[in-house]
């Protein structure tokens, strides 16, 4: 099979949604209206607008890039191969996370509610209590993992097909499809499905009982790895950028000044706005990213090799540094928002540097490469393509 080129744009997309959680989930504490595992006493409307905005595209784009990085790994693996590096890179880190990393976010949100024991009191409890948020048992911002898994065992047979040459009639048709604005079409299936199921089918994250958004998310990673198959469609989306952006502009104006003046829509009118943003956004990210990011950076390898790691642990940094930033007084929201989101960066690179990226058995547990394996070159398969996804605006 011919090599693989370079996409050193779905990298950088990559990293993006990275900070983008980062962001978001640092304004979850302070944020009016959003529940979240630890509150700071005093909210403000702003960073619930920050979360608002962050929350309608970047799990979206995450799970495209994750799509697109799937067909990359398959060009150079069969389907059995492919999800044995699934397994490793996704389910062992999974694993780890709900026994090692997020029990810690469970504790902290535990000591607000009352409980009175020390952490190592709490930690059998993960085993007996049953699943968060009655128990303590949970996996949090690693619904994004579990997902991906799922994703990519379930359809693995059909990503092997298309990464196939025995699909290369299905690909011409998919060129096709690249004149014109046919490219939109692809978006079309996601904002009926968001439409027709979120209000029956609210967002869980907990893979049994969220049918609507398991879906949602799912066409997300289809149309990327389509796109990934057929280069033609990631050409058009670089032509369209302009026009996807301006759709997603005039769509997010329309949609803020209805909530912000509290129009009501007439009885039975789909929610169309959160799904057609999303997707606007998206393909706009792929067409300005692919014409802008395409050159690759010394700095890229390195923190493409972190983007994992740092997503796997970066929420329980939040949540242990929030559970005492919101009791400082005096301070304001703007400044505990600063120092957490410093604070959390340097902390969870920290964690990524000194003690994970060294170390074979870290490594492994962070599903990152083994060192003999590692290459100079920025990796487009990692996992995450992750992180990333939101998640529950909780998650």
């Amino acid at each position: 099979m011919e090599p693989t080129p370079r996409q050193p744009y779905l990298d950088w997309l990559r990293l993006l949604c990275i900070a983008g959680v980062l962001v978001f989930h640092c304004a979850m504490p302070f944020a009016a209206e959003e529940q979240w595992h630890i509150r700071n006493p005093e909210s403000t409307n702003l960073l619930m607008e920050l979360v608002v905005f962050l929350h309608l595209f970047r799990m979206p784009l995450l799970f495209f890039v994750s799509g697109a990085v799937s067909y990359y790994m398959l060009r150079r693996r069969s389907a059995g191969r492919f999800v044995g590096l699934r397994l490793r890179r996704l389910l062992v880190p999974l694993l780890f996370g709900m026994l090692v990393v997020v029990p810690p976010q469970v504790y902290m949100e535990r000591l607000t509610q009352g409980f009175l024991g020390n952490f190592w009191d709490f930690y059998p409890s993960i085993f007996t209590t049953g699943p968060y948020p009655a128990g303590n048992l949970s996996w949090h911002h690693l619904w994004f993992v579990a997902y991906l898994l799922a994703y990519d065992v379930l359809f693995a047979p059909v990503f092997a097909w298309l990464a196939s040459p025995r699909s290369a009639g299905f690909r011409a048709w998919l060129r096709h499809q690249a004149r014109g604005y046919r490219v939109y079409w692809l978006a079309l299936p996601g904002i009926l499905w968001y439409a027709a199921t979120s209000r029956a089918l609210p967002q869980t994250n907990d893979l049994v009982h969220d049918g609507g958004y398991f879906v949602y998310w799912l066409l997300f990673v289809l149309v990327g790895f389509l796109c990934a198959a057929q280069p033609a469609l990631l050409d058009r989306l670089e032509r369209l950028r302009r026009p996807s952006l301006t759709i997603g502009f005039v769509l997010l104006l329309v949609f803020n000044y209805l909530r912000w003046n509290d129009v009501e829509l007439p009885a039975g009118f789909p929610p169309i706005f959160t799904p057609a943003i999303a997707w606007s956004l998206v393909l706009a990210f792929i067409g300005y990213g692919k014409r802008y990011l395409q050159r690759p950076h010394a700095t890229l390898v390195y923190f493409n090799q972190a983007a994992y790691p740092f997503y796997i642990v970066h929420q329980t940094v939040i949540v242990v540094l929030a559970y005492y930033v919101v009791q400082v007084q005096h301070e304001s929201i703007l400044g505990k928002y600063l120092f957490l989101v410093s604070t959390t960066l340097l902390v969870s690179m920290g964690i990524f540097h000194l003690l994970v990226q060294p170390f074979a058995p870290l490594r492994f547990l962070f599903g990152m490469k083994p060192l003999a394996k590692q290459s100079n070159r920025p990796s487009l398969s990692e996992p995450l393509a992750p992180i990333t996804q939101e998640v529950l605006l909780t998650a």
